[in-house]
Order: structure tokens, then C-alpha cells, then sequence
């Protein structure tokens, strides 16, 4: 039921159904650990009440389970991210632009395209431009002077982010990923790096947060 607090108890959880009018989106459900029958029932809240629904690490054969009962759902396998959301306007204007330096880091990236394109951002991608062929970056520098702000996505040494924000005049969300070989250490190398960067501007989520990158980007573009 609906409290005068503004949230919805179901017993195991208590959907905030006052983080759009804070926030500007409804509540992201997180789906490790929950069961089929809790995401279900989770789901299935959000929708009565009219919110809008965005499930992350969601894996497709629950997403199969969960779209017999939530036929408006709509799934993005590499992102493993799914929603429903009301239709609303995209901006045309430059906004959010997702830089990734190789292609293993792609599904990080998607994470983060997806979160900000159903949060209603023109997100435009620009993907295997690492510096171990800097080149490949330097030749799309109209697009990082157009973005309003821009997410990073990199594993190994992470050292990407550096770069793109000292090339940019806008803020930069650095992404580490786990990709590596023994001595990165299942991203943390990448993100000590982007932690200790010398430009100033560039703020770091943490490794593998393509979620989090693209929420937070959706709000700087907002």
C-alpha cells in the first residue's frame, strides 16, 4: 500500500515512490540477490503506481520470466538492462557523450548509454579509441568539444580519462573497468588512476558503475 511517506511497503521492500519528484526519475532497481518472485512483485509496484521502471544486471532468462506479467518491458542484452518507462522528449542539442577506449569495455559502456538514454539524454558513443592508438581519439575532437558531458570508460591502466578531460571543456565521469591482466587487478588499477588524475574536472564512479555514470551523467546534462 501507498504511505502518506511516499513510499510503497510490500514487507521486503519499500519502493520510494517520491524519488521522481527529487530526483527526476523513479527509483533504479538493483537485481542481484533478488529472487524472480521479488523482482516481479518490485516490478509490478512500480508499474500500479505509474512510475517508471528500470532494472539493472538483469539476466535474460529473468527478464523472459518477468515479461509474461510486464508485456511493456523492454530488454537490452548487452547492458543487461531492462525498463519501462513513459515516452518523453529527447533533447536534439549536443548532451551526453560515452567514450570507451577498447572494445572489451563495451558492455560497461552500454550500461551507461542505456541508463542515460531512457532517462531521456541524446547520448552519442565513441567506442575502441584507447591511448594505445591515440590517434584514433584525436581524430573525433568535434565531438568531445560538443558534449555537454562525457563518460569515460576504460580498464587496464585507465589512463583514458586523463586525456578526454584535458581535451574537453566540460566535466568528465571516469568509469574503471575490470578488464585487465593479473596486475590490474580487477579494475582497482584503473581506478586509482582515474582517482589521481591531473586535470581537474574528471569525477570517478566505481569499477564497472556503468549505471552510475550514466545517472549521474543525466543529471549534470539535466
Amino acid at each position: 500500500m501507498v504511505s502518506k511517506l511516499g513510499f510503497c511497503d510490500l514487507g521486503f521492500a519499500k519502493l520510494d515512490l517520491d524519488r521522481q519528484i527529487r530526483r527526476g526519475f523513479s527509483e533504479v532497481v538493483y537485481c542481484p540477490g533478488k529472487s524472480r518472485g521479488y523482482l516481479k512483485k518490485i516490478a509490478q509496484g512500480f508499474i500500479r503506481n505509474k512510475q517508471d521502471l528500470l532494472l539493472t544486471r538483469l539476466e535474460k532468462n529473468t527478464f523472459l520470466y518477468l515479461k509474461k506479467s510486464i508485456p511493456q518491458l523492454n530488454y537490452n542484452p548487452l547492458a543487461k538492462l531492462a525498463y519501462a518507462v513513459k515516452k518523453r522528449k529527447t533533447s536534439k542539442k549536443s548532451g551526453v557523450l560515452v567514450i570507451c577506449a577498447g572494445t572489451s569495455d563495451i558492455p560497461v559502456a552500454e550500461e551507461a548509454v542505456a541508463t542515460s538514454e531512457v532517462m531521456g539524454n541524446r547520448v552519442m558513443k565513441l567506442y575502441d579509441v584507447g591511448v594505445a592508438g591515440v590517434h584514433r581519439l584525436l581524430h573525433n575532437l568535434e565531438f568531445i568539444k560538443k558534449a555537454k558531458v562525457i563518460i569515460v570508460v576504460a580498464g587496464m591502466e585507465g589512463a583514458l580519462a586523463s586525456l578526454v578531460s584535458g581535451l574537453s571543456s566540460c566535466p568528465v565521469i571516469a568509469v574503471p573497468t575490470s578488464c585487465g591482466y593479473g596486475a590490474n587487478f580487477a579494475g582497482l588499477s584503473a581506478l586509482l588512476t582515474m582517482l589521481n588524475s591531473c586535470s581537474p574536472g574528471v569525477a570517478v564512479v566505481n569499477i564497472d558503475n556503468g549505471f552510475g555514470a550514466g545517472y549521474f551523467a543525466s543529471l549534470i546534462n539535466r
